[in-house]
C-alpha cells in the first residue's frame, strides 16, 4: 500500500538478500564476536509496537534502538482489530509472557491505507479490513469533511486513526486484565512523518481504564 518509491529498488533481487545476510553477519562479527550468542539468549523487550506494514516505517531503524528491544507487531494501517487473532496473539504473549510496559500504535503520515479507506474505489479482499478506517471516518466525519485540503484530510484521518486504535487496544480484556493486576502498562499512540522521519506524540497515552466509557471498562474482579 506504498503511495510512492523513495529510491530505485531495481538492484534488490533474491540473491542480493542472501549476499546481504551474510555482509551484515561478518560486519556485526567484527564489531561484537558474541553478538549473535548473546542474542540467542533470550529476548526482554520493554515495548509492543504495533505499526503499519509499509516498508518504509521500520521500528528499530526510526527509533534507533537494536534487535531484542522492541516486539514488533505490523499490519495495513496499524490497526488492532478485536477479531484479528494475529494481533491479539501478538499482544498476549507481549503483555502476559514477556511483561512489556508500553504498548505503542505507530502511524504514519502518507499512508496508503488510510488513503485507500477514504475512497469509494473498490480493491478486493482488502476492502473488509480497509472497512474498519472507513469507520473512524465516520465518527470523525464532520471535522474531516471541514478539511477541504485533500492532503491534511488524509493527515488528519492518519492521526484519527491511530487515536482510536490506542483506544481499542485500552478496550481488550488483554490489557485490562493486566492493569486490574496491577501490572505497570502504558498505551501510547504515535504518528511517523516520513518526509521528516519525526515522531510525534498523540497525546493519548494512558496507565488505566479510568478515563474509558463505562460501556467499555471491565469491573474489578470480585475478591
Amino acid at each position: 500500500m506504498c503511495a510512492k518509491t523513495i529510491h530505485d529498488t531495481n538492484h534488490i533481487t533474491y540473491e542480493s538478500l542472501l549476499a546481504g545476510n551474510k555482509k551484515f553477519v561478518a560486519d556485526t562479527l567484527d564489531l561484537d564476536p558474541e553478538y549473535f550468542t548473546k542474542l540467542a539468549n533470550g529476548q526482554n523487550p520493554p515495548v509492543l509496537w504495533i505499526g503499519c506494514a509499509d516498508s518504509r516505517v521500520p521500528a528499530n531503524q526510526i527509533t534507533n534502538t537494536r534487535p531484542g528491544e522492541i516486539f514488533v507487531h505490523r499490519n495495513i494501517a496499524n490497526m488492532v482489530i478485536h477479531t484479528d487473532m494475529n494481533m491479539l496473539s501478538v499482544l498476549d504473549y507481549a503483555v502476559n509472557v514477556l511483561k512489556v510496559r508500553h504498548v505503542i500504535v505507530t502511524g504514519h503520515y502518507g499512508c496508503g491505507g488510510v488513503i485507500a479507506a477514504m475512497s469509494n474505489q473498490e480493491f478486493g479482499l482488502i476492502d473488509n479490513w480497509l472497512r474498519h478506517i472507513k469507520d473512524v471516518y465516520r465518527l470523525y466525519a464532520d471535522e474531516l469533511g471541514s478539511i477541504e485540503d485533500e492532503d491534511k484530510r488524509v493527515d488528519r484521518l492518519v492521526e484519527l486513526n491511530v487515536i482510536e486504535n490506542a483506544y481499542n487496544l485500552c478496550k481488550t480484556s488483554i490489557v485490562q486484565n493486566a492493569w486490574a493486576k496491577g501490572q505497570p502498562l502504558a498505551v501510547h499512540g504515535w504518528v511517523y512523518s516520513l518526509e521528516t522521519g519525526i515522531i510525534t506524540d498523540m497525546n493519548v497515552s494512558t496507565q488505566n481504564n479510568k478515563n474509558m466509557d463505562d460501556v467499555f471498562r471491565f469491573s474489578p474482579p470480585t475478591p
